[in-house]
């Protein structure tokens, strides 16, 4: 099975030109680009994060945090924009053509769906740690990449808007 939403994304990959791919309508907005550049990049990171509890046995009593929990609870980001410590917010790439783009989505869905069948099988217990939510079980990870490329659907709306405002 894959993930939806990545397939959502994948599929509206196909309807715009390059120009429309690397616009950005300001300096600090990223262009649709760097956002499929961003969700792929976040999902990889994720993915090694599964990978790293699927090779461990060592059980970690802690769990998320406060955000985390709500998060999961809610089983989603809120609806706002979130804007990381400028440490951990590199604009992201804006040179990959379309079939660039196309080819890592298809990397990552393929990655994901070999993780899925273990993702669902593994020790709840073993646990890898994030930065902002908290320790993190292999499904938790599984469950994170869907709700982050979800959370990035309210941007691909305002982008796609930012090109008809443009006449692009």
């Amino acid at each position: 099975m894959s993930m939806p939403v990545l397939s959502q994304f994948k599929q509206d990959l196909e309807g715009y030109t390059e120009r429309q791919l690397h616009y950005k309508k300001a300096t600090e907005v990223w262009s649709i680009g760097q956002m499929y550049d961003h969700i792929i990049v976040v999902a990889e990171e994720y993915a090694d994060e599964i990978e790293r509890c699927l090779a461990s046995h060592e059980d970690q009593p802690l769990g998320k945090t406060e955000f985390g929990e709500r998060l999961f609870q809610a089983g989603g980001f809120p609806a706002m924009k979130i804007r990381l410590p400028d440490e951990m917010n590199q604009p992201p790439n804006n040179t990959d053509r379309r079939e660039t783009l196309e080819r890592r989505i298809d990397d990552l869905s393929t990655r994901l769906m070999r993780l899925e069948p273990l993702v669902r099988s593994a020790n709840p217990d073993v646990k890898a740690r994030h930065g902002g939510f908290g320790w993190l079980n292999a499904q938790e990870w599984y469950d994170l990449i869907e709700m982050h490329t979800r959370h990035h659907l309210r941007q691909q709306a305002d982008l796609e808007r930012y090109l008809l405002e443009a006449g692009i």
